[in-house]
């Protein structure tokens, strides 16, 4: 298993804990702002997820696309960007 994917898998496990966390905060009825701070922790470090995926992802099936002389596989993989960015435009 590459390093890259042993890290995106401990980010991942790291955010399992966190929700199971915010499970136990909401089951002891803690303070409300506790939980949503913690549930903001959740999507830091989705968002960190993301990323890493991301940056896998043009390093290495986007430059290949680009570099290919398939012009229909680099626009395909321009079109998947251009629809990533559109859905989700904080990346």
């Amino acid at each position: 298993m590459s390093e890259d994917k042993k890290k995106v898998l401990r980010r991942l496990k790291t955010v399992e804990g966190h929700v199971r966390a915010v499970a136990r905060m909401i089951e002891e009825d803690k303070y409300c702002i506790d939980i949503i701070h913690q549930t903001q922790a959740i999507k830091r470090a989705i968002d960190k997820v993301e990323e890493e995926i991301l940056g896998r992802h043009l390093a290495g099936c986007v430059t290949t696309a680009i570099r290919s002389n398939d012009e229909g596989e680099r626009e395909r993989v321009i079109g998947e960007l251009m629809a990533l960015f559109k859905t989700n435009n904080k990346i």
